[in-house]
Parts: C-alpha cells; sequence; structure tokens
C-alpha cells in the first residue's frame, strides 16, 4: 500500500511540476491509451470498459479545444479545432455503437497528432 501511495504522490507531483508542453503530451498519451482501452473494451464485449475509456477520451478532447487560443493560434489553431471537433463526434459515435473501426481511425489522428508534437517537444527542447 505504501508503495502505491508514493507512486500517486511522484505521478502528481509530475503533473504539478510539468511544462505545459510536457503536460500535453501526457494528455496525448492518456488519449492514446484511453481509445486503446475503449477498442479492447468492445473487442471484450465489456460495455462498460468501453463507455469508461470512451468518455475519458472525449473528456481529453474537450479539454484540448478549451484551451485551444483561437486568436494566436491562427489558422492552426482553427484546423485543430475542427480536426478535434471531428475527433470527439466520432468517438462520441464509437462508443454509441460500441464501434471499433470507428474508434481505430480516431486512435489514428490521436497517435499522428501524439508523434507531432513529440517530435515538437524535442526541438523546442534544443
Amino acid at each position: 500500500m505504501n508503495n502505491l501511495n508514493a507512486l500517486n504522490a511522484y505521478q502528481q507531483n509530475s503533473i504539478f511540476t510539468a511544462s505545459k508542453e510536457k503536460l500535453l503530451l501526457m494528455l496525448y498519451d492518456g488519449l492514446v491509451k484511453f481509445i486503446r482501452l475503449a477498442i479492447v473494451g468492445i473487442e471484450e464485449k465489456d460495455i462498460k470498459k468501453a463507455h469508461e475509456n470512451f468518455i475519458k477520451a472525449q473528456n481529453i478532447i474537450l479539454e484540448f479545444m478549451a484551451t485551444l487560443n483561437m486568436e494566436v493560434g491562427g489558422e492552426i489553431a482553427k484546423s485543430l479545432m475542427l480536426l478535434y471537433d471531428y475527433m470527439y463526434r466520432r468517438l462520441v459515435e464509437a462508443n454509441t455503437k460500441k464501434d471499433k473501426a470507428i474508434a481505430e481511425e480516431v486512435l489514428g489522428f490521436a497517435e499522428e497528432l501524439k508523434e507531432t508534437f513529440e517530435e515538437a517537444y524535442r526541438r523546442l527542447k534544443k
């Protein structure tokens, strides 16, 4: 039990001390993870598992949408907003229908965005 408490404290500390860029990457990691877990839930016919993980993924996308700075971000922010909106609507549909193909489509976008932001973060750190 003490190891679990220590792990939780470490994880919370990592979140509280992370840069904006690192937090963004952590959210993308979570998005990919939760979509994958939702797909596993569909495959296992575990409706609750699929639903809970779809909701977590949807919430991350809503957070991305809420924090986009449309004034500063210009065309890139507008394009990201459109993509996030599409991904969100498709995840809602995947959750409603328990459709693995739709979830895999969104997973592809999420993985590509994650890789793009990871590369940008690496370049930023140099």
